[in-house]
């Protein structure tokens, strides 16, 4: 399930990327990383995300652990053009400047104000997923259906902000 769903999201970005190449001006994204947990709070799994400035949408997404690994899928779920052109604000976690080019690249503390987009949608998934809530009974027990529930939450937000 989660496979298909994530399939079904390329697509989309792909699409989506195709329209943004027509799009004049700069591409900017903020990205971050939440926790949550699936079965045991110490089965921590991180949610990586990328969120565009400009149109608010979710660009990017990997679920795997806090580490160099992680911060590498992000960077490969971005589409291809935001990885050419993208500027892309993030906290300073040691990761982000391993994977992500220096010219892409800028690590900005958080009272600067350029991740308060990526951060107030990180509040907003713990709001409506209830299994990312910290101190819950609605935890989920398999990866597959976390990563589904997940994967849903932000194509049904992508869907919206179209309207």
């Amino acid at each position: 399930m989660a496979t298909k769903l994530r399939q079904y999201l390329v697509c989309i970005s792909v699409k989506r990327s195709r329209g943004l190449a027509q799009k004049k001006g700069r591409l900017t994204i903020q990205c971050d990383e939440m926790w949550s947990f699936v079965g045991k709070k110490k089965n921590k799994q991180w949610i990586w995300l990328a969120l565009d400035i400009e149109t608010k949408e979710i660009v990017g997404v990997h679920i795997g652990e806090r580490s160099r690994e992680g911060a590498k899928g992000l960077w490969q779920s971005l589409p291809a053009l935001y990885r050419q052109c993208a500027i892309c604000y993030t906290d300073f976690w040691s990761a982000y400047e391993e994977i992500f080019p220096t010219f892409r690249h800028q690590a900005v503390e958080k009272t600067s104000g350029k991740t308060n987009g990526i951060e107030r949608f990180n509040c907003t998934l713990r709001q409506r997923v209830s299994r990312l809530v910290r101190k819950t009974l609605s935890f989920s027990k398999k990866l597959e259906n976390h990563i589904g529930a997940i994967w849903y939450f932000i194509h049904r937000y992508n869907e919206l902000l179209r309207l």
